[in-house]
């Protein structure tokens, strides 16, 4: 493991954790297709897609606690909508990440591909009027919100990425949550998503640990920077900023898959 790689690995979870932090997903969304193809450009070894997916699991652990500790005030964080989808989504997340040693790599690819789709579609579905809700009086259906972080977790723990990037245009589409208490909330949920993944991945043994600990690093540092950032973003620009980096990471994972 030489400097070069270090520096190509930190810089890989400092992008990915800064965004992370502004836009309220664990990351995984522009990690994985960054460990995935930026290290081999360098002359490096590539990663397999399992350890990919095995060190995002671990590094979206600790983006999202940066990101949460600097959202911790202002009312943005909905408690009652955490508990309801982290609980759902931390149960299935478990199950996707301790079944993908199942998978084939195509497989995974696969089921990141098609999760990707889903929700860039989501989020060019006009959001009107969410943002004029004030955050005290934000109400949503708990069971609709349960069972999707329940389905959204078997998925996004496949692929190790917590399903910020699709609980996001969820929680923004179907529950008519607003954006800044959106972007809170899915890292709160995503953090509690990332303990069943990260799990479900160290306990198939398909972690590697020394790329993890750098990416961990860049991501406590990266995360609180990002999550200050959003808050004085227009959330207009935010929620265009997501759809653009979930539909063109949907691209790329479907040229590659064909």
């Amino acid at each position: 493991m030489d400097l070069g790689f270090i520096i190509i690995i930190f810089l890989i979870g400092f992008v990915g954790s800064f965004i992370s932090g502004m836009l309220g997903i664990g990351g995984s969304i522009i990690k994985y297709p960054m460990l995935l193809y930026i290290p081999p450009l360098f002359g490096l070894a590539a990663f397999t897609a399992h350890e990919v997916s095995g060190i995002s699991a671990v590094q979206v652990l600790f983006a999202t606690i940066g990101g949460v500790w600097a959202y911790r005030k202002g009312g943005y964080l909905n408690k009652s909508l955490i508990i309801y989808m982290g609980i759902s989504i931390l149960i299935g997340s478990f199950i996707g990440g301790y079944g993908s040693k199942l998978l084939s790599e195509g497989g995974i690819n696969l089921t990141y591909g098609i999760l990707a789709l889903i929700a860039a579609v989501m989020m060019f579905v006009p959001k009107k009027g969410i943002d004029d809700i004030p955050l005290d009086q934000v109400k949503f259906n708990k069971t609709v919100a349960a069972s999707l972080a329940l389905i959204v977790g078997v998925g996004a723990g496949i692929v190790g990425a917590a399903g910020a990037f699709l609980l996001v245009p969820i929680m923004l589409v179907v529950l008519k949550i607003p954006t800044r208490m959106t972007i809170a909330s899915s890292l709160a949920i995503t953090f509690i998503s990332s303990i069943g993944a990260t799990i479900g991945k160290v306990s198939t043994g398909q972690v590697e640990y020394f790329p993890a600990a750098i990416m961990i690093i860049a991501s406590l540092i990266a995360s609180p920077l990002g999550a200050n950032a959003g808050k004085k973003v227009n959330t207009k620009v935010l929620q265009v900023i997501l759809a653009v980096l979930i539909a063109g990471t949907a691209i790329k994972i479907w040229i590659d898959i064909f």
